[in-house]
Parts: structure tokens; sequence; C-alpha cells
């Protein structure tokens, strides 16, 4: 197996070429988010050919809209789901292994304000630590009201008793996604953003291919592979329904959309590297206060949607309990003037067959892999810690039915993605962004033209050069939402860098970095609803 040390360039002209080429793959992957992404990665790492297509940017919708938490899932031992969080804590350290630059733990804080919850919590904490096993990133901790107030120095003060700290892990979730990408392209697979699945292709009642589409061309491709995946998220059900027509059955829905609100405002508000944790707020659900990149992730929310958009917009009454429950908690209460960027993800929770209601605090968060008489693998729900363990399920699949011969599996448990530095990594996550998450790439970044102009948010000439070149970046919308994460943490900022962000793809790529549409929906990153 060979992983590129160079970066490998991107250029669109080029992959379109190759997506030209007359070939039958082995594996055809729609859906450039985290699960896709992960299919694609595992399938090139065990020798087989790979393309994978995106309708939009790759992590474009949920898989860029996480709490950014790599986590076993606390409320899940809560639930009682112990096999989720045994395997999930598995993958939390496997992929704080394989990606130390985008991926690293984080301590937790849960304050105490009524005598029997550092007891009560701090027993259940335990049980994740005996769960994680060696695998463990620190051990639970008992914290007086000093201690507490040491690792949450803007904590409420009133009735406080104490804490319980205990570790999980954060991550650079888009820039995560694009290190999936590019290390599939380091080991021959053929990822190619912008270009939407229109069709697939039967023969026989039978799934062998696909036709997709250049979306700034318009130009088609077909595709032809031995087995094709469907994970495109909250959107598999279209896909679902197209094949359930070409073939005369018709499909249920799976999906039960979920949606998460979350709030970005200035460290300020909790000037630490540790991270608040409430395990149940008012109204029974969780909240957290995660430092990132140098702000503060206030959320999230778990609310039914039964639309699927691309820019899903936050309700108004999330908004509002996000910053009444985070007043309960800290010292100084953000306001709607305080807000730096507001954010929402949907999340693609796979309802049971027999329930029609909207309860999705209810509904199993596991993933679900499934083939469809024609053969078309469906895989979605999930969740992104686990996302290495869902490809090897997909594969799994792939295999039981027939589509691909089998080949063993573990072949990405311990392979670095792109930008894995050889020496330990010294930075923290929680830090404003800057170089430090290109890892061994840095140097490369160091090296383009403008690395000495500093454009301003943690950017500069050069990562957006290195963007256009060797990260698929088409738009001013990839740079300043997922190649760097300024919108998801300064909209306004990112409104101001905008316009000198497109000069520079422009010069790069010679096409239209569709900035009109980017000072359309920064906007929306600022809205509250009133």
């Amino acid at each position: 197996m060979t992983i590129a040390t160079a970066p490998l360039p991107t250029r669109r002209a080029d992959l379109l070429a190759r997506l030209a080429q007359p070939h039958q793959y082995d594996l055809a992957v729609i859906g450039g988010g985290a699960t896709g992404l992960g299919v694609a990665l595992d399938a090139a790492a065990r020798g087989f050919s790979v393309v994978l297509v995106d309708s939009h940017d790759f992590a474009k919708g949920t898989s860029s809209r996480a709490t950014k938490l790599v986590h076993g899932g606390v409320r899940y031992l809560a639930q009682g789901n112990i096999a989720l969080v045994r395997e999930a804590l598995h993958e939390r350290t496997t992929l704080l292994h394989n990606a130390p630059h985008l991926a690293q733990p984080l301590p937790f804080v849960m304050p105490s304000y009524r005598f029997w919850e550092t007891p009560f919590y701090g027993v259940g904490l335990m049980m994740y630590d005996a769960l994680a096993g060696k695998a463990g990133l620190g051990a639970t901790q008992f914290l007086g009201r000093e201690s507490t107030l040491r690792c949450l120095p803007t904590a409420r003060t009133e009735g406080l008793k104490g804490g319980v700290k205990y570790w999980d892990g954060q991550f650079d979730d888009a820039r995560l996604a694009l290190a999936l990408a590019r290390t599939a392209a380091s080991l021959g697979a053929l990822v190619v953003n912008y270009c939407p699945a229109k069709s697939l292709v039967h023969e026989a009642g039978k799934v062998v291919g696909l036709v997709c589409e250049d979306a700034d061309s318009g130009q088609q491709f077909t595709v032809r592979a031995r087995s094709v995946v469907n994970a495109t998220g909250v959107w598999v059900d279209t896909l679902r329904q197209m094949d359930g027509e070409a073939i005369g059955r018709p499909v249920k829905p799976m999906v039960a959309p979920s949606q998460g609100v979350h709030i970005v405002v200035d460290r300020e508000f909790l000037p630490s590297d540790h991270a608040l944790m409430v395990p149940k707020t008012a109204d029974g659900r969780v909240l957290f206060a995660v430092p990132w990149l140098g702000k503060l992730i206030l959320g999230t929310t778990d609310s039914s949607r039964q639309d699927v958009v691309r820019e899903p917009e936050p309700f108004r009454e999330e908004v509002r309990f996000i910053l009444e429950e985070s007043a309960r908690y800290l010292t100084r209460a953000p306001r709607v003037e305080d807000i730096r960027s507001i954010w929402v993800g949907l999340r693609p929770l796979v309802k049971p067959q027999d329930d029609d209601g909207d309860n999705t605090k209810k509904i199993s968060r596991e993933h679900t892999v499934l083939a469809s008489r024609s053969g078309l693998i469906t895989v979605t729900g999930g969740k992104w810690t686990t996302y290495r363990a869902m490809a090897e399920d997909v594969l799994q699949k792939c295999f039981t039915t027939g589509l691909l011969p089998e080949k063993p599996a573990g072949v990405t448990n311990q392979l670095p993605l792109v930008g894995t530095p050889r020496e330990p990594v010294q930075h923290r996550i929680s830090d404003a962004q800057g170089l430090h998450s290109y890892g061994s790439e840095a140097a490369e970044v160091r090296a383009m033209p403008g690395a000495q102009t500093d454009l301003g948010g943690g950017l500069t000439e050069a990562m957006v050069r290195f963007a256009a070149r060797f990260e698929y970046a088409c738009t001013v919308e990839d740079v300043l939402a997922r190649r760097s994460r300024l919108l998801f943490l300064d909209a306004r900022k990112a409104l101001e860098l905008a316009p000198v962000v497109a000069r520079i793809l422009r010069e790069e790529l010679g096409s239209d970095p569709q900035l009109d549409a980017f000072l359309a929906l920064a906007p929306q990153y600022l809205h509250v609803p009133a």
C-alpha cells in the first residue's frame, strides 16, 4: 500500500478526463460525506478500483456541521446501548491515532449544583472508562468546588458543589473529510466533487452503474461498477426511490431527519481548554460548551424536521433554548448580539419501519446497511466517530451479496491519513485555526506563493492557493466554510474576506468562484429567527 508523500494535484480538468475514460470500477460511491469517503478509502486500501462522486463539495452537508466531538456517547451509555458505546470508544482511539493533527483528546467537566450529581454522574463515567479499557484517554476525576472553577473559570458559582472531569475527543470534521478524500485518492481512488448522480444504470434488474453530471459544464458521464453504494446521508431515500422505480418496487422512507443547532461565540465566555457538559438540561437534552479553533461552540439541539434542505436554518425556539440553558451555567450569559456564527446540521436517523412518530430522541443512533433487490447498497445513520466501522460494514455487505470478492478487513485500522505528522503533535484543536491543521503538509503550504500574506481569521493567501491546487476547492464557500472554517467561526469576517479569496481562486482556477452565491449565503450564518 503506497500513500503519496507529496500533495497530489486536484486539477478539475484532469479529474473529469479520468471520469470520462471507459472503465469498469469495482465500487462506485455516491455521496462525499464521512460515510461515503470512509467507504471509498477502505475499498481503495483493500486494492479495489473506486470512484466517488458528490453533488456538491465534500462534507457540504451534515459532515461539516457536527458538534466536533470524537466520542463514545455518554448519553448512549445512559440509554443502555453498551455495544454502540464500546464500538465508538474503539473507533475514537483509532481516529485520534490516524489523524492526530485533526483529532485530539479533550477534557470535559460536568459541574454539579445538586449534592447527588457528582457521585451519580461520576459512577456512570467510571463505567465509560471501564468500557474504554486500554483505549481510555484519562481517568474520571471527582472535583471539588475550587477545582471545578479552575477548569471552568466562568461557571456559575451560586450553588456549585463540585464536578466530574472525564475525557473524550474533538476534531475538525470538514478537514477530516478532506483528509479521507485525499488519502483515498493517494491510493488510486477517483473522487470528484460537484458531480451529482443524475440516474442509476440498470441491466436485467440489477444496478450496474450511474450517470453523473459536471455541475459547471453539464457534461454527463456514465460510470459502470460492480457495486454501487448510496451514501448520501439524509438524502438516501431519494436514490432508493430512484432505484425502486427502475425495478418496479416502491420503497418506504427509512430516514427521520433530526436537526442540531450550534451557536459560536468568543472564548471569553469560557476561557478554558476544558469543555463544559450538562448531561440533562431543563427539557432532558444534553448541552455542550466546547472550545474549538479559538472560539466556543454552544449546542446542540435535537429537533425533528420534515423537509431536507442543503442549508437548514435554526428554529427560533432552538436558539432560545441554547442561550437560556447556557445562562444557567455561565456567569456571563451569551446574547443574540454575541453570536459569531450559527449553523445547523441534519442527522440521518434511521427510524423503525413501524414508527411514524417524530420523537427523534428515541431513535437509534446506530447505522444501517442494506441491499436492495437490484443490488444497490445503502448506508445511513451512525455518527462521525464510527465512520471507519461503518465503511467496513458496507464492504462486508458487498461481499455477502456477491457483488465483490472478499478481501480481509482492518486495513484502515492503522492507516495514517494525509497530513499525519511523524512527530507528536504539540498544538491543540481548541487553539485558533492556522497551519497546524495541515500537519506534515504545513511546509508545503509555507512554500506556496503568498505564505506571508495574512488575510485575517487565521487564513493566508498560500492556504487559499493550496486549497485550489491540492484540496479540490472550487468556490469561495469551499475555502471559507470547509478548507478554512471561518464561516463557521466568524461569519462577518468570512464575508469581509470573500472578495479577496474570490480573486485568488480566479487566478488559480480560471473559473467563476461563485462570490455572489457566498455573499448571499454567509448572512444566513448570522440570522437569528425573530
